[in-house]
């Protein structure tokens, strides 16, 4: 008889962390001390914490361990499995208020939990993501069978619009709305597709869903056929993501064994199937009408609008096209129903939104908040706040598609309509952190490598005007700007946001435009006094030795590849900073803190 499960994460992060390593290890132990039919060992999807990664999760005490080590699981396997003691070394207890470790063990108790309310993440972390049974026993395909069974394709679609949900991929367009149109064209056939494309540098929000609850998003896309008349679907998933691969294809074939997917589902005369279509990783093909152009063997591209694909997509047929995280709310909605999706989140965001928070933060990993909570909630509660006694400085959202979130504007709601009027967007949910170490004019330039480097080239705006943005923010990181650099940026922008034919160039200027209106100052350090606040920017870096601190050991004169360092044994070393190529190799070597960097 079992009489405790352990969960551990199953996710990419924690995978690359050996927690099947992990798993094997525990297995061991568990055959060893004749605990193997006792024990349950289950690998589940993300917990969120991916910063402590490998995690497990005993249960029932919902004991959380972090940064766990295969020499760890004697211990655990010997004192908490066997003897009822938890191991209080390896319990995560930042942000518990409770003393003992018994009652700090649970991870709900923790500030990271306490704010959160997850619906598309509900089953990461606590099912199987590959045993369709266990995602049955959670309400599975329970919605599917209402929609089946108790309502129309017509009251389908009314739920989801009366319930607000906005697309989740970074547009915020009403899901049902798109439903209603795809439903209203006429065709004897039609295409339900879903967006698991996902390239923001830093986002792993869709990853996350596919990998830890698969069965969500295939349910979520049979209801979403049976609402506009569509009989096959399509999954474009990046194969980049061979775990997120591995369990949809697992989940597609439960579900086909299972009578969920194929044809007569649930003894009605409504038949659907799904086919997983692999990207090759072209950012563009998170654009829905490239993303149709790739999975119909074409080279990713975008199409012209209109026609929208809810009259014209796949094959020249009505398509709905939703991302993931959109189609993982969808069985909760059927089956709470639309006030019961409205009670949280704003009047015009509903909801939740799953954001995948890096950067300068304490806590990094995948959150869900309703929508309204304040990036000072995110940052300074969910997130921990910024380490090593660093000032917060900016909050990146939206990924390249997005903008730069000052430290005034950290009490700034996050939803769909404040963030653009803050001066970013939503974006699919990609939250980077920045500190007072980060340069504003390189984070604009990193973001716009991004978009240059990922651009199709269909489109002379975004081809060619791009790459004149980058030109010149070198220009300026390099220390030969010039204050008419600033006007041509903001006009160049401007002129690609309103030119390029889909929202990959309408929206790579937007990292410029708000760093420009938020923290000119440092493009006009960078300009005027030819300096990097932050120093970072390496061409107007200038590395100085203190002949009062330096010790003349010579340390540094060794390790510096250029030759750029000189001076005798004990005595104070100089910089020839005409060879110096400012790599940092001195600084990092001096034991003294005689370099710096101004």
């Amino acid at each position: 008889m079992i009489r405790s499960h352990v969960l551990i994460c199953g996710g990419t992060g924690c995978t690359s962390s050996g927690s099947a390593a992990l798993a094997n290890k525990l297995t061991e132990e568990l055959k060893a001390k004749g605990l193997e039919e006792e024990i349950k060992i289950v690998m589940t999807g993300c917990f969120g914490l991916c910063a402590l990664g490998p995690i497990m999760i005993v249960y029932p005490e919902g004991t959380f361990y972090s940064m766990v080590t295969e020499d760890d699981i004697p211990e655990i396997v010997e004192e908490h499995l066997l003897k009822g003691r938890i191991v209080d070394r390896l319990v995560y207890k930042d942000g518990v208020e409770h003393e003992d470790a018994s009652a700090a063990a649970s991870l709900s108790d923790t500030n990271f939990y306490k704010k959160q309310k997850r619906v598309a993440l509900r089953n990461c972390g606590v099912i199987n993501p590959e045993a369709i049974d266990e995602y049955i026993a959670m309400d599975g395909y329970f919605a599917l069978a209402k929609a089946l069974k108790e309502m129309t394709p017509d009251e389908v679609i009314q739920t989801i619009l009366d319930s607000g949900l906005r697309g989740r991929g970074g547009g915020g367009f009403p899901t049902g709305r798109k439903w209603m149109f795809a439903k209203a064209s006429v065709s004897d056939k039609k295409y339900v597709v879903c967006n698991a494309d996902e390239g923001d540098p830093g986002a792993f929000m869709d990853r996350s869903v596919l990998e830890g609850d698969p069965h969500a998003v295939i349910e979520a896309m049979a209801i979403a056929g049976y609402a506009i008349g569509a009989d096959e679907g399509w999954v474009y998933v990046r194969a980049e993501y061979p775990i997120a691969v591995k369990r949809l294809q697992i989940a597609l074939d439960e579900a086909r064994e299972y009578g969920l997917l194929g044809k007569n589902i649930f003894g009605s005369d409504f038949n659907f199937d799904i086919h997983i279509r692999l990207g090759a990783g072209a950012f563009v093909c998170g654009e829905e009408t490239a993303l149709l152009t790739s999975i119909e063997g074409n080279r990713g591209e975008p199409r012209s609008r209109p026609p929208f694909p809810a009259v014209k997509g796949l094959w020249g047929q009505p398509t709905i096209v939703n991302n993931v995280e959109t189609y993982a709310n969808i069985p909760q909605i059927i089956l709470n129903g639309s006030d019961w999706f409205k009670s949280f989140g704003t009047a015009g965001s509903p909801g939740t939104k799953v954001f995948a928070l890096g950067g300068k933060i304490k806590n990094t990993g995948l959150v869900e908040v309703p929508m309204g909570t304040t990036l000072r909630e995110v940052i300074e509660e969910i997130g921990g706040g910024v380490p090593n006694g660093k000032k917060f400085k900016a909050a990146q959202t939206g990924g390249p598609s997005g903008g730069c979130l000052p430290a005034s504007l950290i009490d700034t709601p996050i939803d769909f309509d404040t963030l653009i009027k803050a001066g970013s967007m939503m974006g699919s949910g990609g939250l980077i952190v920045m500190d007072e170490d980060t340069c504003m004019v390189d984070i604009a330039k990193f973001f716009l490598e991004f978009t240059v480097d990922e651009s199709c080239g269909k489109c002379a705006p975004c081809r060619i005007g791009t790459v004149r943005l980058l030109e010149i923010l070198n220009k300026i990181t390099d220390g030969n700007g010039e204050m008419e650099d600033l006007d041509k940026l903001e006009e160049l922008a401007n002129y690609i946001k309103s030119a390029s034919l889909c929202a990959l160039g309408q929206t790579a200027p937007n990292p410029i435009l708000s760093t420009l209106r938020f923290f000119r100052d440092e493009y006009i350090a960078h300009i005027v006094d030819k300096k990097c606040p932050a120093g970072v920017c390496k061409g107007l870096l200038s590395y100085e030795i203190d002949a009062d601190k330096c010790k003349g050991c010579t340390l540094c004169a060794r390790v510096c590849p250029a030759g750029a360092i000189s001076g005798k044994v004990k005595e104070a070393h100089v910089i020839d900073k005409t060879k110096c190529v400012k790599c940092g190799a001195c600084i990092e070597k001096c034991k003294f803190g005689a370099i710096s960097k101004k």
